[in-house]
């Protein structure tokens, strides 16, 4: 389980709200690192899990990344930090 803080009020329906966290799937090749946003991560109410729901599965090996949400230049939520 995650160590994250968690918000103990309740919340809105998850269709209006940000997601907790973003899913990446992230392959190394030529000592670099490629991000590819798969899907995202909600907060249950009772703070005892998280729904991830990924838009894509990866196939070729890799791995998957849940990052915190953060603003990039445009204002999207953007998990790769800064």
């Amino acid at each position: 389980m995650t160590t994250r803080k968690r918000k103990s009020e309740n919340k809105k329906a998850r269709e209006g709200q940000a997601p907790a966290l973003i899913a990446f799937h992230v392959t190394e090749r030529s000592g670099k690192s490629f991000w590819t946003r798969i899907g995202a991560a909600w907060d249950h109410e009772d703070a005892k899990g998280l729904t991830l729901q990924l838009d894509l599965v990866p196939v070729n090996g890799g791995r998957i990344v849940l990052r915190e949400p953060a603003a990039d230049e445009n204002g999207e939520a953007d998990g790769r930090g800064a």
